[in-house]
């Protein structure tokens, strides 16, 4: 690659101004949903009872009869048709981990020649997408095809473009589940049985339990034109090299600053795209590092924020290039700054409005929300080693741990309150004196500045899985993740912990105990045997790495070891008795992740050998040739005592050249060597823990030796952008 793309590259992209965006004239609420098949639209083009049936299911969880479909077809049609939709796709989330959609046209042979726009129940509830061409670890062969997508009658239909997406699960010919949705609809059920038997004790006139989600994604944006010259950014979504620029943030002053004229147009953009999908985005800010950004939703039921969060996921991507931008969702695009996550406010509501994870105002409130803390205690507890390799992969490893996001050692923030109340309970012997204080006041002393209302706990940025007033924020999930992934796993370990605790407070029940006397009995004992998980202090240090040891937390930092915690015996006995995921769904889905993990550093890998051997190196040696060129010339015009003298500089500089174009070479022989031996092994395990043992580390050494050759090399010369360009050309 020659320098000059890279000039033209930094000229083009600090000439760019602001994409003047046409903003709706009607306000938010006039548009938003718009382009949404909700139940507006659907009350005004299907037949009542249609709609009422419709719902009926839909709040219920019933099935749609094939009959009822057929109404339901032909009235999203009409409203798709009106909307400008030509096609229609079944829209799934396959275990790639991004979304898959195949698009056909409303149309089918007439009879006469010509055609007729059709669109049947049978269409909208079901359809066969191949099944061998996405990853399912074994469950089908290439030579077994078949496999279905099925409607999720719970997440609205919408139209992107011209087409109409219907969300749907996606299984294989003989039933195992191929997506993620599938068993996140059933950790979903799963937790919200569980959670409803536990309410229930307090609250007799609970009949449901929802999940809710409120996830922050964070992304970076780059230039076009300087993401085209970076090679390693299009093909793996980070940089692979590149040393740190002289100001990066440690001045600490991107964080809420002042938002970019041509990231605000864009914002303003993908703000209306989300309205009128139906998408809540509400806060967006600028986050830690430079050109580092984040968009967060009003919280909403788990598996439509979840649909919501991968839909948005590919709008940014091309509301982005509208605005000659390319959005970067890996969790470390950039070494030596902040990366990315998708912290997950989790939390659970009752069909009557009772927030499980919020403090009340009576002890009994108070009591409650003591027990549903404590479940989650014992299950995020007996299932740490689960949790993170729920969230964990090739690239948010690159994230996890490194003092600027959680480190990769679950444990749990609870704040001094909660801290203080879980200690009473385990010496006291009625539930009635249990008191939490309420939000408290603050005065500045300042006139014109009110009273501040303070929170009854603090934040804790270290740590991973932190309750934040009445949810709990699981910050270790991934900017580029699906986030069920983490919700499987965790909605299924609570909603095991919820069934055993209530099995445990029935058999009391059964003896004459008091229900008072059973369930608190019950949560002293989750509270003692889960201690080892809580933790307020600094995640980041050394001294926590050592106790979370100490204390049998899962401090295990090698991806694909960690993904061997799914088929732990607790962690199998628990999924098949939520009825989540089977041991077979189980094995594949960590084949999937094995594989998905060596295909990632294999790219990787490959790519920072092309680059390192046809791109970085050949720019150091045309620099050490002028180098050589000028010592030379030194020797003929100087005598050879001062020659000598005067050369050293450049003499010096011929050698750390000489030696890092020498180190990199050996780096990528010995890299690709190490390759082809990960490639013959004999299962994806084994491949996975060799490309993570034996390439990664080859490839951070190839780095360091093509970072120095940075600070080298004329900056004339150097052909790729610089961090300094990719981050601060905005």
């Amino acid at each position: 690659m020659s320098s000059n793309l890279r000039f033209k590259s930094v000229q083009e992209a600090s000439a760019r101004k602001a994409v003047k965006v046409e903003l709706p004239k009607e306000r938010v609420e006039e548009y938003y949903g718009s382009l949404v098949f909700d139940r507006r639209s659907m009350f005004e083009y299907l037949p009542k009872a249609t709609y009422d049936a419709l719902v009926d299911a839909i709040d219920n969880r019933k099935t749609l009869s094939r009959e009822l479909a057929d109404s339901v077809a032909a009235g999203m049609k009409r409203w798709a048709v009106d909307h400008g939709a030509r096609h229609y796709t079944h829209w799934f989330a396959p275990l790639t981990g991004s979304t898959a959609e195949k698009h056909d046209a409303f149309i089918e042979h007439d009879g006469k020649g010509g055609v007729v726009e059709e669109f049947t129940g049978k269409i909208l509830v079901q359809q066969e997408p191949d099944a061998s061409s996405f990853p399912s670890g074994g469950i089908r062969n290439t030579f077994e095809a078949r496999g279905y997508s099925a409607w999720d009658i719970s997440s609205p239909a919408f139209i992107v473009d011209n087409t109409l997406c219907i969300p749907t699960v996606f299984i294989s010919y003989t039933g195992e589940s191929l997506d993620y949705k599938t068993p996140l609809l059933r950790s979903l059920n799963s937790i919200d049985k569980a959670a409803t038997r536990v309410a229930r004790m307090f609250n007799p006139e609970v009949s449901h339990v929802i999940t809710y989600l409120g996830w922050e994604q964070e992304y970076f944006l780059v230039d076009e034109a300087l993401y085209a010259a970076r090679p390693d950014l299009v093909m793996t979504g980070r940089t692979l090299m590149g040393h740190e620029s002289a100001k990066n943030q440690q001045l600490e002053d991107h964080y809420f600053g002042s938002i970019p004229s041509r990231v605000e147009a864009f914002m303003l953009d993908l703000e209306t795209e989300c309205h009128r999908l139906g998408i809540p985005a509400k806060t967006r800010h600028n986050e830690v590092a430079p050109n580092q950004f984040e968009l967060a939703p009003v919280f909403e039921e788990a598996n439509l924020a979840n649909d919501h969060n991968l839909l948005l996921m590919s709008v940014m991507e091309e509301v982005a290039k509208r605005h000659n931008f390319r959005v970067l969702l890996h969790e470390k695009p950039f070494a030596g700054v902040n990366g990315s996550g998708k912290h997950n406010n989790w939390s659970l509501g009752t069909d009557t409005g009772i927030l499980l994870f919020s403090p009340g105002k009576t002890g009994s409130d108070n009591f409650r929300f003591i027990t549903f803390v404590a479940n989650v205690m014992a299950a995020v507890h007996r299932h740490n080693g689960l949790l993170k390799a729920s969230i964990v992969n090739a690239t948010n490893a690159h994230r996890l741990g490194a003092n600027e996001a959680p480190p990769a050692i679950i444990s749990m923030f609870l704040g001094s309150q909660v801290s203080e109340i879980l200690d009473k309970v385990l010496h006291t012997d009625t539930a009635s004196s249990l008191t939490l204080d309420g939000k408290t006041t603050i005065s500045l002393d300042v006139a014109q500045i009110p009273d501040l209302m303070l929170d009854n706990t603090d934040r804790n940025r270290t740590s991973p899985f932190a309750f934040t007033g009445n949810r709990f924020e699981y910050r270790a999930v991934g900017s580029s993740a699906n986030n069920a992934a983490a919700l499987i796993a965790l909605d299924a370990a609570v909603a095991d912990q919820l069934n055993l605790f209530a099995d445990s407070v029935e058999a009391r029940l059964a003896k004459g105990e008091p229900l008072e006397t059973a369930i608190l009995e019950e949560v002293k004992k989750l509270i003692s045997e889960s201690k080892a998980i809580h933790f307020d202090g600094n995640g980041y240090s050394e001294e926590w790495k050592q106790e979370a040891a100490k204390r049998g937390l899962d401090v295990e930092t090698s991806a694909p070891l960690m993904y061997d915690r799914y088929m732990l015996p607790q962690s199998v006995e628990m999924f098949e008795r939520t009825g989540v995921l089977s041991r077979k769904e189980i094995e594949a889905r960590n084949e999937v992740k094995w594989e998905m993990y060596s295909k990632k550093v294999q790219i990787e890998s490959r790519v920072l050998g092309d680059l390192a051997i046809n791109h970085i190196t050949p720019a150091a040696v045309r620099y050490q040739g002028l180098l050589l060129d000028n010592v030379y010339k030194i020797h003929k015009v100087f005598g050879e005592k001062k020659a000598a003298k005067v050369a050293a500089p450049g003499m010096s500089n011929i050698e750390s050249i000489s030696e890092n174009i020498e180190a990199i070479r050996k780096g990528v022989d010995d890299m690709v060597a190490e390759r082809h031996k990960a490639n013959r092994m004999p299962d994806e395990r084994s491949k996975a823990i060799a490309y993570h043992d034996n390439v990664v580390p080859l490839m951070e050494k190839i780095r360091k030796s093509i970072d120095s050759l940075e600070l080298m090399v004329d900056n004339e010369i150097w052909p790729l952008p610089k961090y300094r360009e990719l981050l601060f050309i905005r």
